[in-house]
């Protein structure tokens, strides 16, 4: 479904990715590690467009969308939730889920598409009112995974989903990130500090580290690997 081929991309005047070559098959949940400032949400970003690559090719359904605007990949159903919990303040949660089917496609089977989302997030059915800036922090996360599902993407792109939550309200996350997988059978495409979790919600994953990649294999080749396991999972 999506296959970059040794994408060079600058951020920020500098360069962060070198040459990286990574693919997703339809259905496929891919999981990206390393640490800070390895290049890891400068991938997502060259992938969605908002960064743009001075050398290499990216594929989705081999059509060629490595000069594609933006927003021309999102209406091919690649959708990014960056990291931090960007929601519209001032808007109710209700009005920031709508905002969320604004394909073509999501626009059709709106109302169906929002009784899914509300099914994963209960919360956020109790909450429809309120004004999202006065969610809490988990709270937020889970409106702007809920918005971007409203798009029906076809690729879902998830970075840093626990970032600055309590361990217990990252658990729920990963918990419905799972949900989503199994009841929504979506293509995911997962970059997490937690190690540990995002392998484990994996099929494949990757482990990146200054602009490159240095490791791939499935998820049990991975957290059996003594310098994945001492690097990024804590043990050894």
């Amino acid at each position: 479904m999506l296959n970059i081929k040794e994408i060079t991309a600058a951020y920020s005047g500098m360069e962060a990715l070198q040459r990286v070559s990574i693919n997703l098959e339809d259905g496929e949940f891919i999981s990206i590690v390393g640490p800070n400032g390895a290049g890891k949400s400068t991938l997502l970003k060259s992938i969605s467009g908002t960064v743009k690559c001075t050398s290499g090719e990216i594929y989705f359904k081999d059509i060629n969308i490595t000069k594609m605007d933006a927003h021309k990949r999102t209406q091919l159903g690649i959708i990014h939730i960056p990291e931090g919990h960007r929601v519209f303040p001032s808007l109710t949660v209700s009005e920031n889920l709508e905002l969320g089917a604004y394909r073509s496609e999501a626009r059709a089977s709106a109302q169906e598409n929002l009784q899914v989302v509300l099914e994963l997030f209960p919360i956020l059915r109790e909450r429809h009112n309120q004004l999202a800036g006065t969610l809490s922090g988990g709270e937020q996360q889970m409106l702007v995974i809920g918005r971007g599902l409203m798009a029906i993407p076809r690729i879902l792109m998830l970075d840093e989903p626990s970032l600055g939550l309590s361990p217990l309200l990252a658990d729920r996350i990963f918990a419905t990130i799972k949900d989503i997988r199994q009841k929504l059978k979506l293509s995911i495409l997962l970059i997490e500090q937690r190690a540990t979790e995002a392998l484990e919600l994996c099929d494949r994953g990757y482990v990146m580290e200054s602009g490159r990649i240095t490791m791939e294999g499935d998820r049990e080749i991975l957290m059996g690997n003594p310098v994945v396991q001492k690097a990024y999972l804590g043990t050894m």
